[in-house]
């Protein structure tokens, strides 16, 4: 699905060039004098963990008051979802010159605060505190990005085209100061540098911001945009929620106006030919060099080959052993291993190539399972412990680097153990990850159902804290499809699904299994929506601007992904709600599993879980190879018919 730019080409249309005095009138008294360029300067030069800057009181108080009233009375705003933002967006607001005379003439400061923030004089003010080089006054970039609770926008460095600084200015109700309590801070993320096994050298984002920029009204926060280093995100606006104090907060709204100042162009003084594409070539390297630092990235994949796939191949009826159907119901809902309901789940998966189980694990198994999570659900610091018999293998830590994913993780102990000390007590938790999962006879029941032999495996548990965790979208790349299971045990309620579950749980009562396939997320009010949902979407060919990068995200700043050529995009605000992309998707949801066969160019992503959420997102992941008979239809999510 192409988006398309209706706003007026940066550059195209002529903006009002205005006297240094002029500029100068408009921002607060006292902020040109030498003394206070110094201290500036001097900050920013020291600054961590990469150089950025902060001005309080930017602009002539009243000018920017006036802004806000035309912004809040004349200025429409579209509320946009991806894998990386929630937020409520202007279109382009820097190329005000396309708009008819009685348009222009409801937004006269709104005017008049573009041309000073775009003027010379503020120009080389920004460019001597940062050293960044001459700033184009002719290509702009400025948008309002308005966050109400709930939204929020996932690290990122801004590197897109020939943007140089980026800023953001804070149009906050003036007269209700903001606590930072309420979120919606901007964070910035420290980088390491690492050699690889080949001698390079690598920065990588560690997954934990290390500064915390609060908003306040007319204020100015602004950074040099460095490929691979500028890495931030804007942290989430909180609801309120029970037990806070009532006060008056005016609804919690963050808006401000956000852009970037770019190099040169052609016929401003400091233009450079060929700057462009210099800069062009060199956030190609930084992607390149970002593709070698992979290797730093946690979890790493820890794949496990299946010995009797050969065999499994080759035998045309293999069903499940006694011993296999005893060690599956120790742990499973027995109505999935009834002959007649796994001929049902292999033909829905053999239409679909997606199923989704209700009520997967035995009410015995899942009863116990269930209060050990409760109990672990809301610690002070959350945590996924270790096998306690044997630590070594059972790898925990937390997912990096931030603009990929962040969560808590724990490897299956692998290869299985089949036998513990006599003394061993095992959480329901570990009986989960390390012993069924990995276990020959699940890898071979979910042959049975799908219909495909299944090579390897790589196992990981994942628990998603409330306003901290997520994944952002990456496309599979390997030749072969996939074959992807998740087994949601999310114990808390309220993410809008449960009226999809008692469906379910009817179904999954009359005949042991039920799906969702080709689904839209649950719907849940907007006041409800928490996030944590898994979702599957096609990928697209997206032409883009500036470089490839898609539209849809040049005014938020979250830039082009690498290994994800689509912007996994605004599925919340398609305006065709029948050709949003989505293939699957999955909610945060207790004892649901599924089953998702997935393509090349297919993305997938985990929505960011807000601090809003009644508890964590808990689930275990399984990725398995797959090798497909000769009579095997070969086709997976993402796949398109002619």
């Amino acid at each position: 699905m192409k988006r398309k730019n209706t706003a007026p080409p940066n550059g195209k249309s002529k903006k009002r060039a205005i006297s240094d005095d002029e500029a100068h009138g408009n921002f607060r008294r006292g902020l040109f004098d030498s003394s206070v360029l110094a201290d500036y300067t001097s900050y920013y030069a020291s600054s961590q963990p990469y150089k950025h800057a902060v001005i309080q009181h930017l602009v002539d108080d009243q000018l920017l008051r006036n802004v806000r009233t035309e912004i809040r009375e004349h200025i429409s705003f579209t509320p946009k979802e991806t894998d990386i933002y929630k937020i409520h967006q202007s279109g382009d607001l820097a190329n005000l010159d396309g708009l008819d005379d009685a348009a222009l003439k409801r937004l006269p400061s709104l005017l008049t605060l573009r041309d000073s923030l775009y003027s010379s004089a503020f120009r080389r003010y920004l460019s001597s505190i940062t050293g960044a080089g001459p700033l184009s006054g002719v290509k702009t970039d400025m948008a309002v990005n308005v966050y109400t609770p709930g939204c929020h926008l996932l690290c990122h460095d801004d590197v897109i085209g020939s943007r140089r600084v980026s800023w953001i200015l804070y149009l906050l109700d003036p007269d209700i100061p903001w606590k930072a309590e309420w979120g919606g801070a901007l964070r910035l993320y420290p980088t390491k540098h690492m050699d690889t096994a080949d001698g390079d050298s690598v920065k990588v984002p560690l997954p934990d911001f290390t500064e915390v920029i609060p908003p306040a009204w007319n204020q100015l926060s602004f950074f040099t945009v460095q490929p691979g280093e500028s890495f931030h995100d804007v942290e989430e606006v909180y609801k309120r929620v029970a037990g806070d104090m009532e006060e008056e907060d005016g609804g919690r709204i963050r808006m401000a106006i956000s852009g970037w100042f770019h190099i040169p162009q052609e016929g401003e003084e400091g233009y450079e030919e060929g700057m462009e594409e210099k800069l062009a070539e060199k956030s190609s390297l930084a992607q390149l060099q970002g593709g070698k630092a992979d290797v730093f990235d946690e979890p790493q994949s820890h794949w496990v080959e299946n010995p009797h796939w050969e065999a499994q191949a080759k035998a045309q009826d293999d069903q499940m052993t006694a011993d296999e159907m005893d060690f599956l119901l120790k742990y499973m809902n027995p109505n999935y291993l009834v002959p007649d309901t796994v001929e049902d789940i292999t033909r829905l998966f053999s239409d679909e190539s997606s199923v989704r189980l209700a009520e997967f694990l035995s009410p015995k198994f899942c009863a116990r399972l269930r209060e050990y999570l409760e109990s672990k659900d809301h610690e002070a610091k959350p945590s996924l412990p270790s096998n306690p018999f044997f630590t070594e293998q059972s790898e925990v830590g937390v997912a990096r680097p931030p603009h990929k994913h962040r969560f808590l993780y724990r490897k299956a102990v692998q290869p299985i153990q089949t036998s513990y000390p006599e003394n061993a007590i095992l959480t329901p938790y570990d009986d989960l990850v390390d012993v069924l999962f990995p276990h020959p006879a699940f890898t071979k029941w979910l042959s049975l159902i799908t219909g495909i032999t299944l090579t390897k495996s790589n196992i990981l548990a994942r628990r998603f804290r409330r306003g901290l965790d997520y994944t952002l979208a990456t496309a599979y790349e390997e030749e072969d499809p996939q074959l992807e299971v998740c087994l949601g045990i999310t114990p808390s309620p309220g993410w809008g699904d449960e009226e999809e579950e008692e469906e379910q749980d009817d179904e999954a009562q009359t005949n042991g299994s039920s799906s969702k396939a080709n689904g839209k997320a649950p719907a849940a009010k907007p006041e409800e929506e928490v996030g944590g949902y898994e979702m599957y979407m096609a990928g697209e060919d997206d032409e883009g601007t500036d470089g490839g990068a898609p539209e849809a995200s040049t005014s938020t700043g979250a830039g082009q992904r690498r290994k994800a050529k689509a912007d996994p995009a605004v599925y919340k605000s398609a305006a065709d709600e029948d050709d949003d992309g989505i293939l699957f998707s999955q909610p945060a949801a207790w004892n649901n599993l599924a089953i998702v066969l997935r393509d090349r160019g297919v993305l997938r992503f985990t929505k960011y879980v807000s601090k809003a959420a009644k508890g964590d997102r808990w689930d275990i992941c399984g990725e398995y190879g797959v090798e497909f008979g000769e009579d095997d239809e070969d086709s997976a999510v993402g796949d398109v018919e002619e």
